[in-house]
């Protein structure tokens, strides 16, 4: 019966665990074998994670490019090799007393808006097919292309005392910071581009998904959580239904005939006043935008592409009126 469930977990991830750990753990627990994220992790990060379990697994890839939100701690005086605390220093420790507050903000500043990034060596992006990090652990450095990516927000975060630059445990100078990205962004290059920029070198100390688009780790639950719930059989109770992973999305209701042909994967005429924003977020109808599509119940339908110049809405996923 497990096996009918579908939908969408909110994980909090921890520490020393790869994406695909908790993937494995959660399809352990759970006794549903279709599980998947909308975006990984780096072992060393923890935060949130969005899974798709069942049937709703074919909603992942609309997830996968959805904005995100991270609180991270960087620290200045050297780059490595990996852009992270996991790495081996590339050169020796510099001086930052002549780091201000000013010149961090300043340097910050260039980075919000849209620009391209190129994807760190020891990352999942795939080159023909191999994973850069498999590349990198082998000492093989390929020519990346850089990607369009967009930061949307950074923001220092102050201590106690107001100040923004801090010194850790062992004497390094370090800076927490609130960041809102597009997918695609990595953190690590950012910290490590910011530290170039500066001239002191900077690495990724700690990093916390705080959240994906419309969903925030404070939702989310932890594995020992969910795996307390499983044995308690009511894991299901946490579980978001299809239409609920699509927080955010503009909706549509079909008329019955309407909603059959869709559900028969056939484009429908559709108005634009027809399409209904979401309270919360409204998003004007631009083209192709995506569309979660009802039938007249309120029954989930799946996923449609409205094209404004066409007036008419085509099928992307469809899935089973028994879908709630």
């Amino acid at each position: 019966m497990s096996q009918l469930l579908s939908g969408g977990l909110l994980i909090d991830k921890p520490p020393n665990a790869t994406s695909h750990d908790v993937v494995a753990l959660v399809r352990r627990f759970i006794g549903i074998k279709r599980v998947g994220h909308t975006g990984t992790l780096d072992p060393f990060a923890t935060g949130l994670l969005v899974l798709c379990v069942g049937p709703a697994t074919r909603l992942a890839r609309f997830l996968s490019d959805a904005s995100k939100s991270y609180r991270a701690v960087l620290r200045f005086g050297f780059a490595t090799d990996t852009q992270d605390l996991t790495g081996q220093p590339l050169t020796p420790p510099r001086p930052t007393d002549d780091l201000t507050e000013d010149r961090l903000r300043e340097v910050a500043r260039g980075f919000v808006g849209k620009q391209t990034q190129t994807p760190p060596m020891y990352s999942a992006k795939k080159i023909d097919g191999v994973a850069l990090y498999h590349l990198a652990r082998a000492g093989k450095v390929v020519v990346r292309a850089a990607t369009p990516i967009e930061i949307f927000r950074f923001d220092f975060i102050p201590d106690a005392d107001g100040r923004i630059i801090r010194q850790d445990d062992h004497g390094a100078t370090i800076v927490e910071c609130d960041v809102t990205c597009s997918s695609g962004t990595y953190i690590r290059t950012l910290a490590h581009d910011i530290g170039e920029r500066i001239g002191c070198g900077a690495h990724l100390v700690a990093l916390r998904r705080t959240a994906v688009d419309g969903f925030t780790v404070e939702e989310a639950v932890t594995l020992e959580r969910l795996q307390q719930a499983v044995m308690a059989n009511h894991w299901s109770q946490l579980l978001l239904s299809p239409l609920a992973l699509l927080r955010g999305w503009p909706r549509i209701t079909l008329a019955p005939q309407a909603a059959q042909r869709f559900a028969c994967g056939q484009a429908q005429p559709v108005a634009p006043q027809d399409i209904i924003p979401d309270a919360g977020r409204p998003q004007p109808v631009t083209p192709e935008i995506g569309v979660a599509v009802l039938d007249s119940a309120g029954s989930f339908l799946g996923v449609g592409r409205y094209f404004p110049h066409e007036r008419s809405l085509r099928p992307q996923t469809v899935f089973p009126p028994t879908n709630q």
